[in-house]
């Protein structure tokens, strides 16, 4: 049988560089405190770097610029394990190319409870969403529904409607479609704009 420090090395080598990950993603192979015993070696050899309390980083490295810092995405997945979590509306705005503002804050809708955090030099904010998501729906789907939420009706013009028609799939289509029972009429009303443009 692998011992602990196997099991935990052989996992991290299994994720993308890049991973953001607690000792509760091996609470399955140890107690805690041999868990955080290999990290804390892990770390002194160099493989995976600790970003702040319980938290660490399987880094990704460059040739010019060595380990490279993890992604807002990455912490905030590593902070609300088990939750489904998305860019906030802002965020969500900016991804989807409907919004030249790059957000201060990094700000994530979450289905679980506020919190603030501050790790490797970044602030990173959980917030309960206003507007729910859909579970089953794709990622540019919900995306949509933050992106707009934020932008609110009176932004919402034709210029947004046509990038999002060119952006969006028709499987995102057909979610958001299926969605127009969940959200405000006017949202609905542009989805309904959405899909005429993209197949008009």
């Amino acid at each position: 049988m692998k011992s602990i420090t196997d099991q935990i090395i052989s996992r991290i080598k299994r994720r993308k560089p890049g991973w953001v990950f607690t000792p509760k993603d091996f609470l399955d192979v140890g107690s805690r405190a041999a868990v955080d015993q290999v990290l804390s070696r892990l770390v002194k050899q160099g493989m995976v770097r600790r970003l702040d309390r319980g938290i660490y980083h399987y880094p990704k490295h460059s040739k010019l610029l060595g380990a490279l810092s993890p992604t807002p995405d990455n912490i905030a997945r590593a902070l609300a394990p088990g939750d489904k979590i998305f860019p906030s509306g802002a965020m969500a705005a900016n991804l989807m190319r409907l919004s030249t503002q790059v957000p201060i804050k990094l700000a994530y809708l979450t289905n679980a409870t506020d919190r603030t955090r501050r790790v490797a030099g970044q602030t990173i904010q959980l917030k309960r969403a206003r507007v729910a998501w859909l579970d089953n729906m794709p990622d540019h789907a919900n995306l949509t529904l933050q992106a707009l939420s934020y932008l609110g009706r009176k932004s919402v013009d034709d210029q947004i409607i046509s990038r999002c028609a060119d952006m969006l799939t028709d499987e995102d289509l057909g979610a958001l479609h299926q969605a127009m029972g969940h959200i405000p009429s006017w949202m609905a009303d542009a989805i309904h704009k959405i899909e005429n443009v993209k197949h008009g």
